[in-house]
């Protein structure tokens, strides 16, 4: 792999949302970067779903327009890249980002806070995340109730988070409420946080992820759409569809416009 390039950030959109043009190093250096240094940081981890969810929501928009990094989470964001700005752009995606950041955070001694999903859920993450890495740092953990928090709630969580010690919160509290409460706590929780959602399941057992040759040919989604239909069915069906009709005008439009430059119209 060619050495990571941590100053510069490159974006472009994908249906208007401005998506990180990186590579793996790239990404995983920058991240370690900031933990080491305990900045209030957040990263957004972003597929189709995701972002014809911005074209339809302002706020969910503004919630991956604030974020620090936004990766191409999904087969179809970072096929549109590789169309657009990035002819080698990867599809860097939650679960293997939250692979390769415990490693790294073993191996720095970073401290890692598992935020969201289930206490049973939690209990089955951590003994499997010590048995692969049992010199990593488990700074704490907690499963937050379904339903909004308090003010005096939510600052209680703050402080926990922040007296554990934690460089990286890996959030599994699901899209678009993650990106929403990185989004508001940024500047309030002192490390960087990452919103990993089914990633905290894959890396758990409690859900199985698609077998590699699904992944590597773009077929995840099925996968999970066969697993649970009746949650996912709209995601994929739905938001999936509307996701190719926006890339279809995006690079129409694009080729037009190329054609009129080159045209001197």
């Amino acid at each position: 792999m060619p050495p990571p390039h941590v100053e510069t950030r490159c974006q472009a959109p994908v249906l208007g949302v401005p998506v990180d043009c990186l590579d793996w190093p790239t990404a995983i250096t920058r991240i370690c970067t900031w933990a080491a240094r305990r900045e209030s940081r957040y990263v957004s981890i972003c597929d189709a779903h995701s972002i014809v969810r911005a074209t339809r929501d302002p706020d969910h928009a503004k919630h991956l327009g604030g974020a620090d990094m936004v990766t191409p989470d999904g087969w179809p964001v970072a096929w549109m890249l590789r169309q657009t700005a990035s002819p080698t752009q990867p599809r860097v995606n939650g679960p293997d980002l939250m692979g390769y950041l415990l490693a790294e955070a073993e191996r720095q001694h970073l401290g890692v806070y598992f935020y969201g999903t289930t206490d049973a859920t939690l209990d089955r993450l951590c003994q499997a995340v010590q048995a692969r890495h049992p010199r990593l740092v488990i700074a704490g953990r907690h499963s937050p109730p379904f339903r909004a928090l308090t003010p005096e709630e939510d600052a209680e969580h703050v402080a926990m988070i922040n007296a554990s010690g934690a460089h990286l919160v890996m959030t599994g509290l699901g899209c678009p409420k993650e990106d929403r409460w990185m989004h508001d706590h940024r500047g309030r929780v002192h490390a960087v946080m990452l919103g990993i959602g089914a990633g905290i399941d894959f890396h758990a057992g409690t859900v199985s992820r698609a077998p590699a040759w699904m992944r590597d040919h773009g077929l995840e989604w099925l996968y999970r759409l066969s697993q649970e239909p009746r949650r996912l069915w709209r995601r994929y069906l739905v938001h999936n569809s509307l996701f190719v009709a926006g890339a279809a005008r995006q690079l129409l439009t694009r080729r037009r416009s190329r054609r009129a430059d080159a045209s001197g119209v």
